[in-house]
């Protein structure tokens, strides 16, 4: 009788049969590159050198670590030789999105410039101007004069696009022109902290030093997104890049294109995103909408009506379903336009109307904390001294009521610091504003040990919810 030992036998299996997934051919992406290559450009800028200053902080992100999480891939070289005409210069990507010239990038890529060179893969060179640039979504649109009709590129959908689908950029890495890497969607509507406005398409794309601005095609060869930026402490790529949507930029384009400069809409509110937690506490059926935390003085919002700790689910009839969702609905309002939203307020959904005003350079508000009061309340349920605040307090600090911490014990049930001003008190969605210490012992005195509620706190100029997931059996 014949045997095969089974070590043999599955050797031998292993040369046999297919490998899993190996019945589908990996995409050919030639013809691509061959139909839109011609449409991307390198760019290359010239600036006189000004004198070294500060790197400017990402809020949240003070590390030198931190900082470089988001290095934007623009190389900066010093010149050879020193001279009292000094230059820096950088290199970057860009797509041509008319046949007469018309030429997208990211604004990163052409700042400050003294000089923008754009060199098409023909080796043909133009000396190009700036239409206009939009910092707050890193787009910027050029011009160049050609001598005739140049190729453009094919504009897609970026809401059709699916994660795991294939895509390809090409672009200028290390200033390798027309350099073509290839990979796929690894997820949509990524928000970045100093970019809310755009909802970032994350790639595992190959993108190094001078892909920026280059385009990133879908398998029909159409443009659905701007290499932007990368996630990596280095600055080289290690994984995940992050696009900017067409359809962003094209806005932004049309605007630029119109009138140089690009109008937003703005109603005037700080939002915080609605935890699990905090729609538990304030009555609403799942964590979903954008949590008001202060209204500014004087605002659209404050004139329609919203109010601090109101939920607002709808804007112009547009789901908002996170936080990160109604800045970029906001901002896509023509100011001065009227819209309808909702709100939670209270235990139930209220309509509100608002005229929409226009969005200006954000202000950056102090955070010092106010001084401590000097009589100090006993302890409460939240593991926290608080105290009353006094009417000159109250005076400097524009409040009504509230109440001031003075002293956060090692088993504090709240994240709070000292300093901090306690406005209200929110539970199974009922508000009660705070008045006093006594009031707000007397409230959490009522409350079940396992009860989850949201403080009201400020900071500063800064307002924020804080939710408080259980109490001490006393204070």
């Amino acid at each position: 009788m014949n045997w095969i030992p089974s070590a043999v036998l599955a050797f031998a299996l292993a040369f046999t049969l297919p490998a899993f997934g190996q019945g589908r051919e990996l995409p050919d992406f030639t013809r691509l590159v061959e139909e839109q290559g011609g449409a991307v450009v390198n760019i290359s800028t010239t600036q006189a050198r000004k004198p070294a200053v500060a790197v400017p902080q990402i809020p949240g992100m003070e590390s030198e670590e931190g900082q470089e999480f988001f290095r934007r891939f623009i190389p900066r070289q010093p010149p050879s030789q020193p001279g009292p005409r000094q230059e820096s210069r950088s290199l970057g990507s860009g797509f041509i999105i008319s046949k007469d010239g018309y030429i997208l990038t990211n604004e990163h890529v052409v700042e400050g410039a003294d000089e923008i060179t754009v060199k098409l893969t023909d080796k043909r060179e133009y000396k190009a101007r700036i239409i206009g640039t939009d910092k707050r979504t890193d787009i910027a649109l050029i011009k160049i004069e050609p001598n005739g009709l140049l190729p453009a590129v094919k504009l897609g959908d970026p809401g059709k696009l699916k994660v795991g689908e294939w895509v390809v950029a090409i672009g200028s890495p290390f200033g390798f022109e027309n350099t073509v890497t290839a990979g796929i969607v690894s997820g949509k509507g990524r928000t970045m902290q100093d970019a809310n406005l755009v909802p970032f398409i994350q790639t595992d794309v190959a993108i190094n030093v001078g892909n920026s601005g280059g385009p990133l095609f879908n398998m029909r060869g159409e443009v659905v997104g701007i290499n932007s930026r990368l996630f990596s402490p280095t600055g080289t790529y290690l994984g995940i890049a992050f696009a900017i949507p067409i359809d962003v930029a094209l806005d932004v384009q049309k605007q630029l294109q119109s009138t140089g400069r690009v109008s937003r809409g703005k109603i005037g509110v700080t939002i915080q995103e609605v935890s699990r937690d905090l729609a538990t506490s304030f009555g609403l059926d799942k964590p979903r909408g954008a949590l008001v935390v202060s209204v500014e003085k004087g605002s659209p919002a404050e004139r329609a009506g919203i109010e601090s700790s109101d939920i607002i689910t709808k804007f112009d009839g547009k789901v908002i379903e996170s936080q990160s969702d109604l800045p970029r609905v906001v901002a896509a309002i023509r100011p001065g336009s009227k819209a309808e939203l909702e709100v939670w307020r209270k235990g139930g959904a209220r309509p509100l109307s608002i005229t929409v005003g226009e969005w200006q350079e954000d202000r950056v508000a102090g955070l010092e904390a106010p001084q401590r009061p000097r009589q100090v309340a006993a302890a409460n349920r939240l593991g926290v001294m608080v105290s009353d605040l006094t009417a000159k307090q109250r005076e400097d600090l524009k409040v009504q009521g509230g109440v001031v911490v003075t002293e956060v014990r090692p088993d504090a049930r709240a994240d709070v610091r000292r300093g901090d001003i306690l406005l209200s008190v929110v539970h199974k969605g009922q508000h009660t504003e705070i008045r006093s210490a006594e009031q707000l012992n007397r409230v959490l005195a009522g409350l079940d040990r396992s009860a989850v509620l949201t403080l009201q706190v400020r900071r500063g100029e800064s307002m924020a919810f804080v939710v408080v997931n259980g109490l001490a059996d006393k204070g």
